[in-house]
């Protein structure tokens, strides 16, 4: 059974296929306590296509409208956000990844504090640089997304045992390089180089991060696909809303970085 490279697909079901799931039976897949979560009781009907567009959109319109609201209040009031929803998202996302069973309230709350995030970073952006790089950060977000969808959906790449193994070991590289850099920055101004001075090293390394955040798409939409042909409860459709979030606001991110730094040369 392959597995996402985004966490939170770790709560769906796993097994041996789409109709059995083999469900309590001991796996360290599922963490450091060496059994399987129990099965979710399907209380409700089977999860649908619908579902996750449904859900999906509604975690990126509250992240929008957050987002949008911190960006009009602007200035030292919105950068000063910044920081505490980065500490409070990652508490949220730890813990709607973690938690075994679907939490909706928590999922809107991800998505609420990761809207006030993205609003005061990218307004932050937007003066230091020009504010028209947000809406071509957006759009950039959204094509490659589309793209990789279609990509996908036409089999042009196919989400295969070994291509699975690359791209959650590239992700995992990336975000050790991340951690790196953030801790060689306490010590030596600029850390090892790949972010902040804008030079090939750090252009370079933020291409990379699109690059691996857009094939973490391809597995994304595979785990749904395959969540959907197995019949798990609709409920589900949260997690899966929650991981194309997690997603979602990677990829504008660093299409955000790069973007300052091509119209900072």
């Amino acid at each position: 059974m392959r597995t996402s490279s985004n966490p939170a697909f770790k709560n769906l079901p796993k097994g041996g296929g789409y109709a059995n799931f083999n469900y309590g039976q001991p796996a360290g897949a599922f963490g450091t306590q060496g059994q399987a979560p129990t099965a979710p009781q399907q209380t409700g009907r089977p999860l649908s296509i619908d579902d996750i567009v449904t859900k999906t959109a509604t975690t990126l319109a509250i992240t929008i409208g957050t987002a949008a609201a911190t960006y009009i209040i602007g200035g030292a009031a919105s950068w000063g956000l910044a920081l505490p929803a980065a500490i409070v998202g990652f508490v949220l996302a730890m813990a709607n990844i973690f938690k075994k069973k679907v939490s909706p309230a928590l999922v809107i709350a991800y998505a609420a504090v990761e809207g006030v995030f993205l609003g005061a970073v990218s307004h932050l952006f937007a003066t230091m640089v020009n504010p028209g790089i947000i809406m071509q950060a957006i759009v950039g977000t959204m094509g490659v997304f589309a793209a990789m969808l279609v990509v996908y959906k036409t089999g042009a790449i196919r989400v295969t045992p070994k291509l699975t193994k690359w791209i959650i070991g590239a992700a995992a590289g990336a975000f050790t390089l991340m951690l790196v850099n953030l801790i060689a920055g306490f010590f030596v101004e600029g850390g090892i180089g790949i972010r902040g001075d804008g030079g090939p090293l750090a252009i370079g390394f933020s291409l990379l991060c699109i690059g691996i955040a857009a094939f973490v798409f391809l597995l994304d939409f595979d785990e749904a696909d395959r969540a959907i042909k197995s019949g798990v409860d609709a409920r589900f459709s949260w997690y899966i809303a929650f991981s194309l979030m997690v997603t979602l606001v990677w990829l504008y991110l660093e299409i955000l970085r790069l973007l300052s730094y091509l119209q900072n040369d």
